[in-house]
């Protein structure tokens, strides 16, 4: 497997190393043959080339065969004919990363807040309120005078269908419960068509059991018995939010991965922002990176049907299990070690067991 590695900015160069490190021990121990190539985007591409990200790196990224993305400084990047483009929204557009794939869960050794679970966000990802990815030309938020702005949603059947193909697939694999979160009684056309393609979808399932809910009751309910729900698929925003609040309610934000995939390419990166305001302090958590990272590997032993992908990326979810598990993490998680260290911890775990 060949994997393009970009650290980010702030924090991300430091949770990145853990994560390399554990997926240079997964390699070794499950002969996987990682070709790990680095790269740079955000900040440091901006100084060396004069864009955060460039068509090279593009060209390299679908050349590979998965890329690892770390934090990014998305809001210090405000004017793109200044190179200052988002890099993770660039390669959701440009790869067609239209699923959002967000596990949350909770484990032994964190207390929790709100009793054991483990469901998954399925967010669509390439449209939406998201300003950048509704138009061909120009943005879809607009300054109607200087004291009026007017924002647009785009919502098509196509992302509606393979959102929800996304999610039943998944909950297949699961416990087979499939929750439709959404704002259709105010966003009658947007999110009706929404709920139709997803009913639609719904009757190739016949084994999955199907509910939907409007998305403020959502929030009371996930935070009041979150064990109800196993995989929620939503629109792009309301998924964004949503998948916040169900990683901090695991016990952090920084437990929570992320996977942005599409048919032919696929994207891990930390569901967390850079934090410069810990960066080089060697304290930030590193597991969203790792569990990223256990989502991309599954995913492409899935696709390229290598099976010894899935069990390593099912090794290294134990091994953090483990580590947790034993106390052995960063402070945030209410441990004593460093961003290294963990990763570090996680490697022995690895190769050990």
């Amino acid at each position: 497997m060949k994997l393009v590695v970009i650290p980010g900015d702030g924090i991300g160069p430091e949770t990145m190393a853990a994560t390399v490190g554990v997926l240079q021990a997964a390699s070794q121990r499950f002969d996987l043959n990682l070709q790990i190539e680095h790269e740079i985007a955000g900040h440091e591409s901006l100084r060396q080339h004069g864009a955060t990200v460039t068509p090279t790196l593009l060209e390299k990224v679908k050349n590979a065969d998965g890329l690892m993305l770390g934090p990014m400084a998305t809001y210090d990047f405000k004017d793109e004919a200044k190179g200052e483009i988002n890099p993770s929204k660039f390669f959701r557009k440009e790869l067609d990363l239209f699923a959002n794939i967000r596990p949350a869960r909770t484990y032994e050794g964190l207390t929790p807040r709100l009793g054991t679970f483990d469901l998954v966000v399925v967010r669509e990802n390439t449209e939406g309120f998201y300003a950048d990815r509704n138009i061909a030309s120009g943005g879809s938020e607009m300054l109607i005078t200087p004291d009026v702005a007017v924002s647009l949603r785009r919502i098509t059947r196509e992302c509606c269908e393979r959102i929800a193909r996304s999610a039943f697939e998944l909950a297949m694999t699961r416990q087979r419960k499939v929750t439709i979160v959404h704002k259709a009684n105010v966003l009658k056309i947007g999110d009706g068509m929404f709920i139709e393609e997803c009913l639609k979808v719904a009757r190739e399932f016949p084994q999955v059991e199907v509910n939907d809910i409007i998305v403020d009751a959502m929030m009371a309910h996930v935070v009041r018995a979150p064990q109800r729900f196993d995989v929620v698929v939503t629109t792009n925003m309301f998924g964004d939010i949503l998948s916040d609040l169900t990683a901090e309610l695991s016990g952090s934000l920084g437990l929570g991965g992320s996977l942005n995939a599409g048919s032919q390419y696929a994207m891990g990166q930390a569901a967390h922002g850079s934090a410069p305001d810990i960066a080089g302090k060697n304290i930030a958590n590193p597991f969203s990176q790792v569990l990223s990272a256990v989502q991309l590997l599954d995913w492409y032993g899935r696709k390229a049907k290598r099976p010894e992908f899935e069990t390593a990326a099912a090794a290294i979810g134990h091994a953090v299990e483990a580590v947790i598990r034993q106390g052995q993490v960063t402070v945030d998680l209410g441990g004593a070690l460093g961003t290294a260290e963990t990763g570090q911890a996680v490697v022995q775990q690895l190769l050990q067991t």
